[in-house]
This record gives C-alpha cells, structure tokens and sequence, in this order.
C-alpha cells in the first residue's frame, strides 16, 4: 500500500510498514550470504551451526528435528512462540536482546530493509 504525503507543497511518495515489510527476494538471497555460515536453506538444506531455515515463516520455535536449541529458545517455544513475520523482525534485529541468553551469535541486521527483504527470501522455502 502507497500513500502520498504533501509537504510544503511537495508530494512525497511514503511506504506504509506494511508495504516496506514485503520486502524484495533477490535482495533478501544477498543479505542471506550473512547467514548462510550458520544457516541453510532449500532442497538440500541440513542443520549446522544454526538449524535449518526451511520453513522458518509460520513455523513453531524450536520445531526442527535433530537441532539442539537453547534453553532460552525452548522455553519461548513452550510458550507458544511462532515464527511469524513480526517475530521474525524483532529477533533479526538483535537476537540476543529479543531472547537473551539464545545461541545465535549474530549481532542482527540494523536495516529494516535487510530484515523485511531476508524475510520475503525465506518465504520461498516454505
């Protein structure tokens, strides 16, 4: 969704978050190189590091076979923490602020642009 904005008599074109938080694929596949030392993701996708990604929107936290996840993750697991979009979003910006105590060491994406395009790359592997 577009809105247009007048200021001082001059259009501006302003994405809503929702527009913004749809993200772009292939740019998402480059900001994914971050990831892939401890991640995978397509056919042949394995754990390593980091479980495997396959699925990751709309899936239950902690709910990859063979992966031995946090404390801190099985905990928010029980809870009923779902990998949606929105948590997708918090936990890419600074994992070890959203969960402390999680196993990724990755200190998280400042732009919300990487973290709205990796999010539409993830969202091919479902």
């Amino acid at each position: 969704m577009k809105r247009f904005v007048a200021i001082a008599g001059v259009t501006l074109l302003a994405l809503t978050a929702q527009a913004h938080a749809e993200g772009d694929a292939a740019a998402g596949e480059k900001v994914f190189k971050k990831c892939k030392a401890c991640h995978d993701v397509g056919d042949e996708a394995k754990n390593k590091v980091g479980p495997q990604l396959n699925g990751i929107v709309g899936r239950a936290a902690g709910a990859v076979e063979g992966f031995k996840y946090s404390k801190a993750l099985l905990e928010k697991a029980e809870e009923g923490l779902t990998w949606n979009e929105e948590e997708l979003e918090g936990f890419l910006t600074k994992p070890k602020q959203y969960l402390p105590k999680t196993k990724m060491a990755f200190a998280g994406l400042r732009k919300e642009a990487d973290r709205a395009n990796i999010i539409a790359y993830l969202k091919q592997f479902q």
